[in-house]
């Protein structure tokens, strides 16, 4: 019998990495031709003996540290690699440690490199809202991968699901406890909605469809809605919670306010207010399509409608 195929899955325990390890060690397309390899800084961590037990061999790697990144890539065929602004936002940083991990794809010869990517926001709003530093680092990492001419694929999540239930949309004190969505731009801005659980899906089509991916874009999201029927679909799933339910535009300087006055940097922030201009005035994916990624993916995605019924925030609503 062949030896299996490996991928590499960085951010193992995240939400990405974890749905893409998870498929691959159960999809029964997947499971007998590829074995995973679970990057994480901690081995010892509960969620990463939770990968080792269900098959994956679980391997610690530091994005800062080239050498450690060759090892977990030498040997595979495939490499799914995803880093996090959020945890030190900073640009430069995330920009080297992409740099560092196509670098290292190169040196163990990988046969297809998927980053996870997203659009530089400072070029598709011509300098208009240059201030999106988590897409435009990711941008320069997947240009850069272009440039020292790996066999890769850039696949783009939307915009988590999980950012809604409890998050922007949630009960307001100041509006008798109604359910409100409240963001800086209409309720006609538009969402690619995405349920990170979905990741492995997209990953799945990628490398059943590698050669036709090469090079391209992986839209991770299932359906564009507005703001308003993100609302609407709230109502209809939740009668009793969704008769007052609505949505609310905050001033642009409000909406930095309250970031503020929860101890984010003022700079993330505005980052955080132009990210969400982005939906209303250049769209999250510059108005792109999502049939040519809905035609690879065989596995169903989750709508809105599902993930709400399975949203912890949602949980006692009628």
């Amino acid at each position: 019998m062949a030896a299996k195929k490996i991928i590499t899955v960085f951010g193992a325990t995240g939400a990405q990495g974890g749905s893409v390890v998870d498929i691959f060690l159960h999809d029964p397309k997947l499971k007998p031709e590829w074995a995973v390899r679970a990057v994480t800084r901690d081995t010892t961590k509960a969620s990463a003996t939770k990968l080792q037990s269900q098959g994956a061999e679980v391997i610690s790697a530091d994005n800062n540290d080239k050498a450690s990144l060759v090892k977990a890539m030498t040997g595979a065929t495939a490499v799914y690699a995803v880093t996090n602004y959020w945890e030190k936002m900073d640009m430069q940083l995330e920009i080297q440690q992409g740099k560092n991990l196509v670098d290292a794809a190169k040196d163990a010869g990988v046969q297809q490199f998927i980053w996870s990517s997203l659009y530089n926001v400072n070029k598709l709003s011509n300098g208009k809202l240059p201030h999106v530093y988590h897409f435009d680092s990711k941008a320069e990492v997947e240009s850069y991968a272009r440039e020292v001419g790996i066999p890769a694929t850039f696949f783009m999540p939307g915009f988590y699901m999980s950012n809604f239930p409890g998050g922007v949309f949630r009960q307001s004190p100041q509006n008798n406890n109604a359910w409100t969505l409240a963001l800086p731009v209409p309720e006609t801005a538009v969402v690619p909605m995405f349920d990170p659980a979905d990741t492995g899906k997209y990953i799945k089509a990628a490398v059943l469809h590698r050669d036709e991916v090469l090079g391209r874009h992986i839209l991770g999201a299932t359906s564009y809605m507005t703001l308003g029927e993100i609302v609407d679909a709230f109502r209809k799933a939740y009668p009793e919670a969704g008769k007052t339910a609505g949505y609310a535009e905050l001033p642009h300087d409000l909406y930095v306010k309250i970031l503020t006055g929860t101890g984010m940097p003022e700079f993330a922030a505005v980052e955080l207010l132009e990210n969400m201009r982005l939906l209303k005035e250049y769209g999250y994916y510059g108005g792109e399509s999502l049939d040519e990624t809905h035609k690879l993916v065989e596995d169903k995605l989750t709508t809105w409608e599902e993930f709400m019924r399975k949203a912890p925030a949602f949980k006692d609503l009628k």
